[in-house]
């Protein structure tokens, strides 16, 4: 199953610069470690020390943000799109 994954500029770093990569996973969770696979050390970037996505990172699958859903248990099916969008705030 493959999920397509929108990474940020400032994440790049650790996917030899590119923007989008495809990963394979049932739930947002199992997405997180296919990515640390594919793309070591991007994991620490998006999850706290108990595994819990970054709060100043919004996470979205099919343009729904996994917050209204099931959070990191969100389901993810083959040709999923998962955006990862850090928060901005100012003023």
């Amino acid at each position: 199953m493959a999920v397509k994954v929108l990474i940020p500029t400032p994440l790049q770093k650790f996917t030899n610069e590119q923007a989008t990569i495809e990963c394979s996973g049932t739930n947002v969770n199992e997405l997180f470690d296919a990515l640390e696979q594919n793309c070591p050390g991007i994991k620490a970037r998006l999850c706290d020390e108990e595994g819990k996505p970054r709060r100043f990172l919004n996470f979205y699958v099919n343009s729904e943000d996994i917050r209204f859903l099931d959070g990191p248990e969100t389901t993810l099916q083959d040709g999923d799109e998962v955006s990862i969008v850090p928060a901005v705030a100012g003023g």
